[in-house]
């Protein structure tokens, strides 16, 4: 499957899905191994676990109402570092889940946690460090945090 239909899935389902509260940092997809998804040794090529976190990102931004604010300020999320270890191999069909949280952050970067777990046994784990870039440059993760949670209070005053 094309990685943008996939990524359009991904958003219609979290758009259906709870929101998530900046009290909270931490989404879950579950997802499958498609064909596509698989390197010449026919298992999960690692590329592709980065797609995966992308995804997770993505699904938590629209969630948390980022996706909405960074629209609305023309911020982009930008990937500064991102680091995978890799425990065992997914092969095509097999379901998994991909847990995302974003652990702290600092005056430049959001440090999240990427696990992909099959069960109970961990797959693969990584950590990246991301910003949000404007025109103005870096926009400090406190002011991302702030904008972020304005929307939030705004979206439940309106209900």
């Amino acid at each position: 499957m094309n990685l943008y239909l996939r990524l359009f899935l991904i958003y219609l389902q979290a758009k259906r899905a709870s929101p998530i509260t900046l009290d909270d940092m931490h989404n879950q997809l579950n997802l499958t191994v498609l064909p596509n998804d698989l390197d010449i040794n026919l298992h999960v090529t690692n590329s592709r676990y980065l797609a995966y976190c992308d995804f997770s990102r993505f699904d938590f931004f629209v969630r948390s109402g980022l996706l909405a604010v960074m629209k609305q300020r023309k911020w982009m999320p930008l990937v500064a570092y991102h680091d995978m270890n890799y425990k065992s191999s997914l092969k095509v069909f097999q379901k998994f889940t991909l847990d995302m949280n974003i652990t702290h952050f600092d005056e430049k970067y959001f440090y999240s946690t990427h696990e992909f777990k099959k069960g109970d046994k961990l797959i693969a784990q990584g950590v990246s460090h991301s910003v949000v870039r404007g025109r103005e440059g870096v926009i400090p993760p406190q002011d991302v945090v702030d904008a972020v949670l304005e929307r939030q209070e705004t979206w439940k005053r309106s209900y």
